[in-house]
């Protein structure tokens, strides 16, 4: 059984469960502990005896171990990638391509290490000088999803560390491979005892115990809107510091004077790739109407030729979906779709491979509004609506006509509305003839509205949330 890794140590949980392959259900990877409240609480226990002291180390000596964590993924990340791919149903190459990011992160946040800034500055008092400094949190309790099961996580331990604050991380209870495998590469890399626990387990249970206990002084978590709310209203009932990124129902644009090729392509790869189970997902894809017989034909075209088969097979395009209750959800809005109006132009069928897994035909739907269930609900699955735009104008508000505020794109040769769009948007991040999904290590990532809550993530601006800013004066 692969141990929890708590205070330095491997432990065994108080139960185990199996890790399931979606694409071969008959696929075990292996069995992984399962911590109980107890367990929980003695890895939060850990990280705050361990905090104090991790607070006041030597940014050097936190910058070496991030490098070392970052460079064993990133020689690893074929093995970690494949890993990746069988237990949660993403391409290999797509696995590959997000162990090869967990890599990269923790390398990014080893150098942060080293360029923390502060201010000095004069006080309108004279006699008296100005520090404004930033310090750890202290501990943060890490919830990570199951859709990116190396990146996440990387994006919110690395900073996490980086900055003086120790760690307790719960994955998903889908996704215990990569964790584990996470997991067993940190404990590796000279991290004081305490500093980083793995605590496997049910949300209800380990996810829960980081929510109640004071020690716990910050909660990063991703995951789901319902979940999102009740994390939040927990930690800020306690007055501990939060982060939470949840849905999106994210929209593509496509104006009459885009390029046709690329912009299939971005719909394709941003409603498509990794079975649309991404938060940045374009499920919405809004096309002017002088275009969308054009478009809607030509995207039909290239889901076509998509592959959906063994996330581990060569050639496979789309893998399958992460489990039966995933799967029955997606089929559940496909109904729903139908039953709506909308016209099923491609796919939604439940496919039959050679080895039994959750495989579900990529789904369009054409003569979508945005009024819809399909088109104001997140589906978490490779379904999207075609909605039909009068103009820029409409196209702009029936992307903003959503309670998420994630990611929006645009397709256009026009650098007017480009320009129009990248200001108007009513969201966190926006891209320009580029698909929605799919961003940088180094830049902030995050949303408005529905879709997030509490400060940025990723580079520079993670500072915001694992730091506390202190201002000292001091008399001459």
């Amino acid at each position: 059984m692969n141990q929890n890794y708590i205070n330095g140590a491997w432990l065994d949980g108080a139960a185990a469960s199996a890790n399931i392959n979606p694409s071969d259900t008959a696929d075990v990877i292996g069995h992984y502990a399962q911590a109980d409240a107890a367990q929980a609480a003695l890895a939060i226990e850990a990280a705050a005896a361990a905090a104090p002291a991790w607070g006041l180390s030597n940014p050097q000596t936190r910058a070496d171990a991030l490098d070392r964590i970052g460079s064993e993924i990133l020689a690893r990340k074929e093995e970690l990638g494949t890993l990746l791919a069988r237990e949660e149903g993403k391409t290999r190459p797509e696995g590959i391509g997000e162990a090869g990011r967990a890599g990269a992160i923790f390398k990014y946040f080893a150098q942060e290490c080293l360029r923390l800034r502060g201010d000095k500055l004069p006080s309108v008092r004279p006699g008296i000088e100005v520090e404004v400094t930033r310090e750890p949190v202290g501990v943060v309790g890490v919830i990570a999803p199951w859709n990116f099961p190396l990146a996440i996580p990387a994006w919110k331990i690395a900073p996490a560390l980086a900055y003086g604050n120790t760690v307790v991380f719960k994955p998903a209870e889908l996704v215990p491979g990569s964790a584990w495998a996470l997991a067993e590469i940190v404990s590796r890399a000279g991290l004081p005892g305490g500093v980083f626990n793995l605590a496997m387990g049910r949300g209800a249970v380990v996810g829960q115990a980081m929510l109640d206990d004071r020690r716990v002084n910050a909660i990063s978590f991703t995951g789901s809107a319902a979940t999102g709310a009740r994390v939040a209203q927990a930690a800020i009932g306690r007055h501990a510091k939060v982060q939470i990124e949840m849905g999106g129902k994210n929209p593509l644009v496509v104006l009459n004077d885009a390029d046709l090729a690329q912009a299939v392509q971005c719909a394709l790869q941003g409603a498509f790739f990794s079975t649309g189970q991404r938060c940045t997902a374009s499920s919405r894809v809004i096309v002017e109407k002088g275009i969308y017989p054009a478009f809607a034909a030509a995207l039909k075209d290239a889901l076509a030729a998509l592959t959906v088969d063994d996330a581990l097979r060569a050639g496979t395009d789309i893998g399958p979906v992460v489990d039966a209750a995933q799967l029955e959800q997606d089929l559940r809005y496909i109904a729903i779709g139908r039953d709506e109006g909308a016209t099923l132009a491609w796919g939604g069928r439940r496919l039959q491979r050679e080895k039994e897994g959750y495989y579900l035909e990529p789904a369009l739907f054409t003569d979508c509004h945005n009024d819809m269930r399909i088109s104001r609900e997140e589906i978490f699955g490779p379904v999207a609506s075609l909605i039909p735009a009068d103009g820029y104008e409409h196209a702009l508000a029936l992307a903003n006509d959503t309670e998420f505020g994630l990611s929006s794109g645009i397709c256009t040769s026009s650098l007017k509305h480009a320009t129009h769009f990248k200001r108007h948007a009513q969201a966190g991040m926006v891209m320009v003839n580029a698909p929605t999904a799919g961003v940088d290590y180094h830049v902030p990532f995050g949303g408005r509205k529905a879709s997030s809550y509490g400060a940025r993530e990723q580079g520079a601006y993670a500072a915001e949330f694992f730091t506390t800013v202190k201002t000292a004066y001091c008399a001459a």
